[in-house]
């Protein structure tokens, strides 16, 4: 068992790489600028472009909230949530969901999980539930190392240092199911598919964490909640097919090592431990 099912698609990734050897080659014979190869990749011209098409993917966010919307509004037309709204960019979170029972979630908006954003966000008061959605898009990237750095490394790191209570992560984007980042949900039971516009989405990666915050002296191994503890969560595991066995469930413990603090990061699933790490210092990265 691994974090997640999701895994590198080893076949795209060697294409990738032929590709972009491809690409560092032979660019200078896709556009005729009046340069030899060696004026073309000593302008700039090659570097810049790479650069901006990587910032133009990196920067935009207009795919991804176009994908929550769609997402939300199916829940909402389901009866699954009564209303959601965007926030906008006014604050540190991106959605407020209103529940049937009346609470509030607030979900923050993430990318991959491995980098220092993933730290960035906000409980806000009125909010019953707050959890992350990473919505990772890249399909050459690696999904396990991003899931389990999101949990350790960051998420981890950000509620024992900074005292912020997440109450769950979601991993799940119209990537997931595709021919780049094949899905085995689907693969055992192809009916489990929810169909959303364009979007063929298999069940999504749920991992639910303490509802208290980690502390050395009074809270040192707080463990997980269940499902129905965290609503916004239930309602995705009930709206898109999701089954009990593969809902992750993970815990801290925390201590005092010499003048660090360490911490332990477990993830359960079906009852059994599918990732652990050793005891290790928080790290700020």
């Amino acid at each position: 068992m691994t974090i997640t099912p999701c895994k590198k698609n080893p076949e795209l990734k060697r294409r990738i790489e032929e590709f972009a050897e491809i690409l560092k080659t032979k660019a200078h014979l896709l556009a005729n600028y009046g340069l030899s190869e060696n004026d073309f990749y000593n302008s700039g011209l090659f570097r810049g472009s790479i650069e901006r098409i990587r910032g133009q993917f990196s920067a935009t966010m207009r795919e991804k909230r176009e994908f929550v919307r769609r997402v939300l509004s199916y829940m909402e037309d389901n009866k699954f949530i009564k209303s959601f709204e965007s926030s906008g960019g006014r604050n540190r979170y991106d959605y407020t969901v209103e529940l049937p029972s009346g609470k509030t979630a607030v979900i923050e908006l993430k990318g991959g999980l491995d980098g220092n954003n993933t730290n960035i966000f906000e409980r806000p008061a009125h909010a019953n539930e707050l959890i992350v959605w990473s919505v990772s898009t890249n399909q050459g990237g690696d999904p396990r190392r991003n899931v389990w750095s999101g949990l350790h490394t960051r998420l981890s790191a950000e509620m024992i240092s900074n005292n912020k209570r997440v109450d769950g992560l979601i991993v799940w984007d119209w990537v997931c199911g595709t021919l780049g980042r094949k899905c085995p949900k689907l693969e055992c039971d192809p009916l489990r598919k929810t169909v959303i516009a364009q979007f063929e989405l298999p069940p999504p990666c749920i991992y639910l964490l303490p509802a208290t915050i980690p502390e050395v002296r009074n809270n040192p191994t707080p463990t997980a909640q269940t499902l129905s503890s965290v609503e916004i969560l239930e309602a995705f595991h009930r709206c898109f097919k999701g089954a009990s066995d593969e809902v992750n469930y993970v815990d801290f413990e925390v201590a005092y090592r010499g003048a660090d603090t360490v911490r332990r990061t477990t993830v359960r699933r079906g009852g059994n431990i599918v990732q652990q790490s050793e005891f290790t210092p928080i790290q700020r990265r």
